[in-house]
Formats: C-alpha cells, structure tokens, sequence
C-alpha cells in the first residue's frame, strides 16, 4: 500500500515507490505497531541530504530488505523539515547515546514511541566497523522477540533520560557587557586565524556568530570582531563553498580551508549569509560584501522563488552524471569543472585564464580530478563567467524539493528586505514582500496560527513550531522598516502573542512546541543554534524588536527573560548561542529606535531613510511615515496640556505606530528622531547628522 503518495513532502515522495511499506508519522502507523506486536523502524532525512539518497538506493530499494522489513517492522519515513519536533526529540537519543548525530536518523521504537535502538546510516553490507542494515534488523528482531524484557527496560531508560534533559532555567537577568566580552573572548581562542571561520573539518558557515561579531563591533568599536567578519566572510566568498558562477553557498565544507563543499544548498543558509554579507558591507564599504549579498539574494530569488511566491527548501547535492534517464547520480557533477572541459568551453586562451583564476588542475580537488571553482584573487571577465553558465545550465541540474517551509521564509523575507533597501534594489523587496504574502494567505490561520510547511500551495499537515513564529514574525518586521505598511508590523504581533501564550511557561522559559500541540515523549526545548537560530533566542530578538517598535513592557520582559539562557550559555559555548548574544547587543544597545517623518517621494526623506537602514546600530528598528500635521516646534505632551515636549522625554504613543505618533517635521523639512526605549534626541534633518547620532552612545550626539 503506497501511504506516501499523497503527502506534501517531496523527500516523503522520493520513497513512495519504495517496496517498503512506509507510513507516514499519524496515530495511525502506531496503532498499527501494537496490533502487530512488531517495533517501529523510524527513519528521519531530508531530499537534499547525500546519505539519505545513498540509503535509499542500497536499503530501501532492495526487495529482500524491504520483505524483511515489512514483515517484522512497521517502518514510518519523517521529513525532518516538516517535522523538526520529531527529529529533535529522537536526534536527543542519537546524540546522548552515540556522541553524534546526522542524517539518515535510524531510531528503532517501541508502539509508545520509546527508543531503544538507533543509529544514522548503515551499509548495504558491515564497512568500517558498521554492521550492515540488516544485521541490525535481525538483530532489533532478536532483541524484540527473545529479550522483550531487556528492551522495555532499555527503552523506558532512555525516555527517562530524554525527560531529565530539559532546561533547568531560572529566568536569570540578561547578559551583561562584560559576559559579551567574554563571549568574545572564547569566539577569538577557537577563531581558524589561517582559514577564517572556527573549528576544524567540517567547517560551517557561522552566521550567527558572525552577527553577534558585527553587533560587538558596532556597539564597542572592537576592531578584533570585525576583523574576524571579514577574514571569514571572505574566505568563504573566495572558496568552493560559495558558487562562483552563480552565486549561493552550499551547506559546509569537508575540509578547513573552505575549498570542498558538500553541495546541497539550504535556503536558511542563503538568507542568513546574504544578510550578514549585506551587515557587512554597511560595517566596511567592503566591495567584495556587496557584490556576494546581491548574488545571493539572486540565487534566492533565481534558484528557490517558487510559483506561489514562496522559496523553496534546498537544492540537492547530487544530480545525474548524463542525460539518460537512467545515469547515475553523484554529488557535485553539475558544479566542478576539468581543464579538459574548460577548454571545450571557451577555447585554449580563455581556458587558461580561466583555470589560472578559479584553480582548476590536473590533479583537481574533488573525485575524478575535478575541480570546485575558487576564486582567491582577480575575477574573470564576464563573458568568460557567462559562457561558463550557460555549458553548465546544459548539465542535468541538482534537485529542487519545493516545500516552502515558514520559519526558513521567515529568514530570506529579512534578508531580502535589509539587502534590497540598503544596495537599492526593490525587486528583492518585492520578492520578500511576494513571500509574505504567500504565508499569511496559506499558511497562516485565522486564529493567528501558523502551519509549518505548504508545497504548491497546499499546505501539509505540520503544525508550526517556535522557530516559525520568532522568523516570520522577524522577516515582518523587517517588511515593515523597509515598506512603512503598517500592517506588517501588525501581523508581526499577533504571530508574537501566540509566543507568549502557547510556547512560554510561567518562568519565562520557551519550548519549541506550542501547548496545545501533539504529545510526543518528551516536549522538544533547546535554546541553542544549530544550523538557524533557535527558536528561543530568535523569539528573544523579535519580541526585542516589537517592544522598541511598541512600547511593550510586556514584549520587552519576555525578551530579558528569555535573554537570560544566554547568561548561562554565552560564557560556556558561545559558538552554540551566538544568535542569542546578537539579541543580547541589541538589548544592551536600546535598541535604538528610529523614525522618518516626511513625504515618501521628498528626496530628503528618501535621504533619511536610507541613513537609518544602513546603520550599525544593534539591532535599530526604523519606522517611517508622513508624521502628524503639527510641526515640531508645535508638539505636545502625552496629556495635551499644550506645553512643549523637549528632547530627553518620552513621546505620546496614542494611536497608531507608537514610534510614529507625535512626530512632525522640521519647518517643513523630512524629520528624524533617533530613540532608546521612547527617549529621543534632538530631531535631525540632516543625514549626517543622523549617522552621527546613530553611531555615538547617546541618541543626541556622539
């Protein structure tokens, strides 16, 4: 019976032809289980990941495995990205059993969900100290038919220990500026001084770590932070982890030195890297930093932008070898290029320089004496660059798996955002804007409810997750700095207020599961990054955020509570929480509020606005409108006595965008106002004036 044909999932629908029997993860598959008396096989992957395909073709396909399977097991398939709760839960067990984790995620359960067996990927056959898969379900079948005593206790051990894994928080206050300054301190002892980046092989993008780095800077004037930024971001520009065609980065590098990718390519890391590059350009002027944010927003927009308006989840790292149908799939054929090619490409003259300049050689750097493209000095002409996309647009191109996955559009919405209006381009913006539409169209309820995942439309059956809430609501909020549509900012509050009431407990402590959604063994909770920011921290920055835009006490506590995890993990693993130390520099800083006032088509407000988007300020949320009619020198208070409301006191806030209400302009002239916590300095019309106050450590001057 083919349970997977009519799922959402397209890694789901790789296997739907599988002779395995596979359930999807329902009540169902469960019930199931107990009425078989047989264990639950759980396999966990995504369509981009290399293993998972590699398992697939050797295990999953093999008609003698899967009798075997069906026979003794009831197998169940989870698209990790449609159900982060599932594999954060059952990726605890992995990790706390094995000392690691990664996907394929082979979990083997009892029909109550309790682990007692697992693994990532295995074999075809025993290699490596790795006993073949099915050596390992005869030898769970053994287990479970002559040992079921020893593995009820085994199982209910480790959903004990799963349980006793939860975050014991206090709700501390926020961190201080000397925690961030140790923060720093740790960050600089295990920085790659030669390579850029930290730790070894494999080596990660860190960009969250790297806004924490950009944020550091901005308020301390740290030159050590950025440098740190430009020597990793340019070393990734130059390597072969980013596309040098085309642009986009893939997901890591095998190797310390950024030259070998893993050549998936994840839509959360293109949003996060285009908005670091686009923060790190505003820090610099750097050249290099504009040119790789725009390329990586138009990968984006190129590659991921779907029919609907959304962005797509990733891009696979394998694709087929030739145009039959039935060539065989490798990792990175379509991105690596031979001498032999270049030259069949551009002629021997260009070829050379080509291979001079992207270093590509006999030996090569990849299988087959391929080479990834580099770029560690002078760029080649563009008719070279265009002659080389288009011989490599004829090449059988990566799968695309399509799901458009909120919390992820959550993130390229910002990015495209903060890059379109800081480097003056409003196509990316209308890309952002396009993809929020799509989320409140289909994927948000009208109860204010977010669904994970839609495909073409439809939306699957995940419910959202913390991390959803906290992106899209982010991505809003940067709509709205950029737009002045008010209502951006509106729907970024309901999305925050089903934080507050469905994932926070009476501690102040979140969960990266809503209260009322399904039970699983244990209610997923970790405040740390992984390969995006946790939900917990980046919920930490939007209610930040809507509290500088608001005026919320209430948004703003939440905000310091939650901080408080990065207290207790900032000194100890810094690298695991650099979203929440970003969020933290944005605390420490106001963060600073400011507002446009002026006619949006005065080329002085236009002037103004572009000042406050290109700022460093941590963390700076920026509002922006035609103001009250009254001209400033008319202002009142908040009770309308009529006295003047002088710089240094808190504005009325009634009605409206509260960083809104009570701003006029200057004589007429487009106004600004810079804030901290409702507290303003004098009101600037001049741009440099601006700068000036939104670079010094008060909102009125230096």
């Amino acid at each position: 019976m083919n349970r997977l044909a009519g799922v959402t999932s397209p890694y789901l629908l790789q296997h739907a032809d599988n002779p395995v029997d596979w359930w999807p993860w329902c009540d169902e598959a469960f019930e199931e289980a107990r009425r078989r008396d047989v264990p639950v096989l759980l396999s966990v992957g995504y369509s981009a990941c290399h293993w998972c395909h590699v398992m697939a073709h050797e295990s999953f396909e093999d008609p003698e495995v899967a009798a075997y399977l069906n026979e003794r097991f009831v197998a169940v398939k989870v698209d990790r990205e449609e159900r982060p709760d599932v594999d954060s839960v059952y990726m605890d067990a992995v990790q706390a059993a094995t000392g690691q984790g990664g996907w394929p995620m082979t979990v083997f359960m009892t029909a109550e969900g309790e682990p007692f067996y697992f693994g990532t990927y295995f074999p075809p056959s025993p290699r490596q100290g790795l006993p073949s898969f099915r050596q390992v379900l005869e030898g769970v079948t053994s287990a479970w038919t002559e040992r079921r005593d020893e593995v009820g206790r085994v199982a209910a051990g480790i959903t004990g220990q799963l349980h006793g894994r939860a975050v014991d928080y206090d709700a501390p206050h926020p961190p201080e500026a000397a925690l961030l300054s140790v923060a720093l301190l740790g960050l600089t002892r295990e920085f790659d001084e030669r390579n850029g980046g930290f730790g070894s092989a494999p080596k990660f993008p860190p960009p969250m770590v790297l806004e924490f780095l950009l944020r550091h800077h901005a308020r301390t004037g740290s030159e050590g932070a950025l440098e740190m930024v430009a020597r990793t971001c340019e070393a990734m520009a130059r390597g072969g982890i980013h596309d040098q065609l085309a642009g986009g980065f893939a997901r890591y590098a095998v190797d310390r030195e950024w030259v070998v990718p893993h050549f998936e390519k994840m839509l959360y890391d293109n949003a996060l890297l285009c908005r670091v590059y686009t923060r790190w350009w505003k820090a610099s002027g750097s050249p290099l930093a504009r040119r790789v944010a725009l390329s990586t927003a138009e990968f984006m927009v190129r590659e991921l932008l779907t029919e609907e308006g959304g962005f797509a989840s990733a891009l696979d790292a394998d694709s087929a070898t030739g145009p039959e149908a039935d060539a065989p799939h490798r990792e990175g054929v379509f991105y690596v290029w031979t001498p032999e090619q270049l030259v069949e490409a551009l002629g021997p003259q260009d070829a050379a320089l080509a291979a001079e300049r992207f270093r590509v050689t006999e030996a090569g750097t990849f299988e087959g004496g391929a080479s990834v493209l580099q770029l560690p000095g002078e760029d080649v002409p563009e008719a070279v660059r265009a002659r080389l996309l288009d011989v490599r647009a004829s090449r059988p191109r990566p799968g695309r798996d399509d799901k458009v996955i909120a919390a992820w559009n959550g993130l390229a919405i910002a990015a495209l955002a903060e890059t379109g209006a800081c480097l003056e381009r409003p196509d990316l913006v209308e890309a952002a804007a396009g993809a929020a539409d799509l989320l409140l169209s289909r994927h948000l309820s009208e109860s204010g409810r977010l669904a994970r995942t839609s495909r073409g439309g439809v939306v699957g059956s995940g419910t959202g997750v913390l991390e959803d809430y906290a992106d899209v609501a982010e991505g809003l909020h940067a709509l709205y700095a950029v737009t002045g549509e008010s209502s951006w900012l509106e729907i970024a509050g309901t999305l925050l207020e089903v934080v507050l009431t469905r994932f926070r407990d009476d501690n102040g402590a979140l969960y990266d599961t809503a209260d009322d959604a399904e039970r699983l063994i244990r209610r997923p909770q970790d405040p740390t990054d992984g390969a995006t920011p946790s939900g917990w921290t980046a919920a930490a920055g939007a209610l930040l955020t809507h509290a500088a835009y608001t005026g919320s006490d209430r948004h703003r506590s939440a905000a310091e509570r939650a901080l408080g995890i990065v207290a207790a993990l900032g000194e100890k693993a810094p690298r695991f929480v650099g979203w929440g130390l970003a969020v933290a520099e944005a605390a420490l800083d106001g963060p600073r509020e400011v507002a446009v006032v002026g006619p949006s088509d005065d080329p002085r407000t236009v002037a103004l606005l572009a000042t406050a988007l290109r700022a460093t300020a941590p963390g700076a949320v920026v509002a922006h409108g035609p103001g009250d009619t009254a001209d400033a020198g008319d202002r009142t208070d908040a009770a309308g006595t009529g006295a003047d409301v002088p710089a240094g006191v808190r504005w009325p806030r009634a009605g409206g965008v509260p960083l809104l209400t009570g701003r006029t302009t200057t004589a007429g002239a487009p106004t600004a106002y810079v804030c901290r916590h409702f507290v303003c300095g004098l009101p600037v019309t001049d741009p440099a004036a601006l700068a000036a106050q939104l670079s010094g450590d008060e909102p009125g001057g230096e």
